[in-house]
């Protein structure tokens, strides 16, 4: 059976779900009682659910210790450019203490990062910095576009005993799909889902970018052309296989994601298919992404900069 839910109430229900199901689960963030946790406050109680001060270094130094010592912490960062605040806490202690521990330590901590664009949040709250954090050894990175996907892979990420950080987009909170309801369901890491199948070109969207790839899809349909549109879900571990798999039947690749391009998702996915897969390819390769620039506050400015379905369409129309 399924519920109709949007993509923020399937982050809600799996935190939930797994509170109730582990006592051990504990919820840490600024003012979590005034940004969606109320529901969870009636029933569970202020042992479990810490409110903390404006200090991301502190709290996410905190949830950490927690870990180590037998809880399992979720971290509500609110907005993903307040990791830069915690990236000792994250890079240097969650990533590394199980390996530094020889295996004695796990670290059994969900770091959530809402990425915040479109809506004139200016430079220094808008950025997309999953990327960077792919490139840390011992850090698992989720990147789910539907509210099926966000739920499962939340869920397994409160599993997991390594440290992940769940990347959600701001822009797709409320758009709404069926979401299973069967508090058990999970969606496994390192496994990429196809929203679309085609034969004449892949495309590999990374979270909110799903629904426009989806868009563009459709347009180019109109055209006679098939893109298959696929979503890693998962960029730490990646699947590889599944991209990989794609190419070899379209023997075309196009990556978009709306982090910046430099050192982007897109790059790594790209690197991989030139190093795996290049026998199969027709075509050149194709990133399509964020300019590397600071993100302006000014809407006519900002909005140009991210992919869209006009963007997406005319970048694979080229790959004909």
């Amino acid at each position: 059976m399924n519920d109709e839910l949007s993509y923020f109430d399937a982050i809600l229900q799996a935190q939930q779900e797994e509170m109730h199901r582990d006592q051990r689960v504990i919820l840490i963030g600024e003012d979590i009682s005034l940004y969606g946790a109320t529901g969870l406050l009636k029933d569970l109680g202020p042992d479990r659910l810490r409110s903390t001060p404006i200090s991301e270094n502190s709290f996410c130094g905190m949830a950490v210790g927690a870990a180590i010592t037998g809880l399992r912490p979720i971290v509500d960062l609110t907005i993903a450019s307040f990791i830069y605040l915690a990236m000792d806490q994250l890079v240097q202690q969650a990533a590394k203490l199980r390996y530094l521990s020889g295996g004695q330590l796990k670290v059994p901590v969900v770091f959530r990062a809402s990425m915040w664009h479109n809506g004139s949040n200016a430079a220094q709250h808008s950025d997309r910095p999953y990327p960077m954090l792919m490139n840390v050894p011992g850090l698992k990175v989720l990147a789910p576009a539907t509210p099926a996907d966000m739920k499962g892979l939340l869920k397994s990420a409160v599993r997991d005993d390594n440290p992940v950080v769940v990347f959600e987009d701001n822009d797709l909170w409320f758009r709404k799909g069926p979401v299973p309801r069967d508090p058990d369901w999970l969606v496994p890491l390192g496994r990429a889902a196809t929203h679309r199948e085609g034969s004449d070109i892949t495309l590999v969207a990374i979270s909110g970018t799903v629904p426009a790839a989806l868009e563009a899809a459709e347009v180019l349909a109109g055209e006679g052309i098939s893109v298959e549109v696929l979503d890693p879900r998962s960029l730490v571990p990646l699947d590889r296989d599944s991209v990989l798999r794609s190419v070899a039947r379209t023997g075309r690749l196009a990556i978009v994601e709306s982090a910046h391009r430099c050192n982007g998702a897109a790059a790594e996915i790209a690197a991989g298919i030139a190093e795996e897969g290049f026998a199969f390819l027709k075509q050149p390769i194709r990133r399509i992404a964020t300019p590397d620039v600071p993100i302006p506050f000014s809407p006519a400015l900002e909005k140009p900069l991210y992919p869209s379905c006009e963007t997406i369409v005319q970048t694979l129309r080229k790959m004909q």
